[in-house]
Order: C-alpha cells, then structure tokens, then sequence
C-alpha cells in the first residue's frame, strides 16, 4: 500500500471515526437495557437513537453515523448466512420448505396491494410485508439496503423497525397460547411459531416455553424464513435497476454484495467445517452490527417524522402480522 493511500486511509478512519463511536456506544446502552430488562435490543437502539438525534446533525458525528447507517447495516446482513445450513432445512423435508416459500410470497404480495389500497407507496408495502413475512428488523434493515432511494424511506424504515419489534414480543406471548387453543401437536405448534413470529430471538422464546421438539422445530422454520432473505433482496435490486440511479451515482449492482457475502456465508457453514465457536461469534457478531446500524438509523431521524405517520401504517403492519397468522393456521388445518 503506497504513502498516499495510508494517507488517505488514516484521514478517513479520522472523519468517520467519531459517528462510529457514539453509534456503537448507544448500540451497547440498547444492550444494557435490553439485556435486564428483556424488551427487544433493537426497539431499545431506536429509542436512544432518537434521544440523541441532534448528533447527526452537520457536525463532526454526522459522516461516520451515515457510514454506520449505511455500510455497517450491509456487514450485519451478510453475516445472517452464518445462522443457515442446507442441513436444517433438508432436516424438515420438502413440505414445510414450500410452506414457507408460499406463505412468504403471498404475504408479501398482500402487503404490497393492501399497501396501495390505503394509498402507500408499493415499495413500503414490500418493506413492512418482507419485515413481517421473512425476519422481523433485520428483513427490514436488508430491505432498505436494496431498495431505491427515496426521501421518506428511512422514516419507514424505522417504522417499521419499531412496528415489527412490538408485534413480534406481542406475538411471543400470544401464540403459544394460540397454539394451545387450536391443540397443535407439537411439530405443528413449531411450524406455527417458526412461521408467524418475527425475529428469530422471539421465536426461539416461545417455542421453547412449549417443549424442546416445539422449540428445535421452530427454529428451523425460522431460518428458512430467514434463507429467504437472498430472494427478496435479489427482488428489490431489480426493482431499483428497474427505477434507474440517482443523476451522479452508479446503476445499482444486479445483486448487492452483502447479498453475495449471505450466500457465501451460508454456503460455508453448510459444509459442516465451521467450528461452532465461529458461528457463534458470526451470529454475535450480525447482531451487533445490525443493532449499531439501527442505533444510527434512529440518531438520524427526527421524532416528529413518527410521530406524524398518522394510524393508517399501523393498521397495515398489525393486519399483515394478523394475515401470516391466519394463514399459516390454514395451511396447517388443511394438511399442507
């Protein structure tokens, strides 16, 4: 590496240097709190994010919490594929893969129509639909990473953050008792929680409040909702090549890199090689980074911007929660 390069290396560490630090610093407070009080890290990270939202203002914070927002978001993305292997999935059979596939696609496909119905742009639609069909915040944060630019996609972003954050504890306490009600075996009551509860935290709470075989069995459903990630996001980049680039900035790339580093991760543990340890430390490790980004994410926005969203996105994202519900029942009541 030439003198200039190093040169210019040290001079940008030093511009972003300062955003990284207080990103990462209310990212450890989200963890603090959410460590003992046992509310979701991510809602946490908003909400201090908020408070503190004055430091992304012009000043010396403001380049590096963009960079954090931006680039550190995608690390914490590409590094979900470290939770997947072919052989969890293969584990299940075929059978609840399609389940998954199918209710994915049309609850996405829902939430992009009820979306316009209720006069939303179709891309929040795809937004909060894929947030509450594949992942929770994280689906939410990869989205918006892939999807066009647009002045108020943050403040959906983050709305949606926050909406799928409350839902999915909601839905953590609710549906094993759903799943009592409707005397799901508990294989079935797996699928059902793997299948309609958001973030994968929530998910492994709940199944294992029923059993061990519920909760093995929802964690895997989880992750192949979370395997389909890769295509949603794949998706989205057609959609923004489709809308064309910004004047001055490049066409978006066909398949992001930080989907192509999902695949590879995934592919990687999937042989079996991976010691435990680095997976462990590839999960810990996305879950810092995308809480770093979200913390970022809310430093860069203005609470009256959320709070002026009126009910109307409310009621889009609890139905889209309640329809994947529904649906997935369904599918189980009719032997799918």
């Amino acid at each position: 590496m030439s003198a200039t390069a190093i040169a210019t290396l040290g001079s940008r560490t030093r511009v972003l240097l300062p955003g990284v630090i207080v990103s990462a610093m209310v990212a450890a407070a989200a963890t603090f709190l959410s460590e003992h009080y046992g509310a979701p890290v991510m809602l946490f990270a908003l909400l201090l994010g908020l408070s503190v939202n004055f430091l992304a203002a012009d000043g010396v914070c403001k380049p590096g919490i963009e960079f954090t927002a931006r680039e550190v978001l995608r690390a914490g993305v590409a590094l979900l594929g470290m939770r997947i292997t072919l052989e969890q999935i293969a584990a299940l059979g075929w059978q609840p893969v399609v389940m998954v596939v199918v209710l994915v696609v049309v609850t996405i496909l829902v939430s992009i129509a009820a979306a316009r119905a209720m006069g939303f742009n179709a891309l929040f639609g795809l937004l909060s639909g894929g947030a509450t069909a594949i992942c929770g915040a994280s689906a939410a944060l990869a989205l918006a990473a892939s999807l066009p630019a647009h002045p108020k996609k943050e403040r959906a972003t983050l709305f949606t953050v926050i909406g799928v954050s409350a839902l999915s504890t909601v839905a953590m306490i609710l549906y094993p008792m759903i799943a009592r009600a409707f005397d799901l075996t508990p294989l079935d009551a797996g699928i059902f929680l793997g299948g309609t509860i958001h973030d994968v935290a929530q998910v492994v709470g709940a199944g294992y409040s029923m059993g061990p075989e519920t909760g093995d069995s929802a964690t895997v459903v989880k992750l192949m909702r979370v395997a389909m990630l890769l295509p949603v996001i794949l998706c989205a980049a057609l959609i923004s090549r489709a809308q064309g680039a910004e004047p001055g900035s490049k066409r978006p790339p066909l398949l992001p890199w930080f989907a192509v580093g999902f695949v590879l991760l995934a592919a990687i543990n999937s042989t079996g090689y991976v010691p435990t340890v680095v997976q462990n430390l590839g999960n810990d490790l996305s879950r810092w980074c995308l809480v770093v980004a979200i913390s970022a994410l809310g430093m860069k926005t203005q609470l009256r911007e959320l709070a002026s969203v009126g009910i109307k996105p409310i009621l889009l994202m609890v139905g889209e929660t309640a329809f994947l519900a529904a649906l997935v029942l369904a599918m189980l009541h009719w032997g799918f």
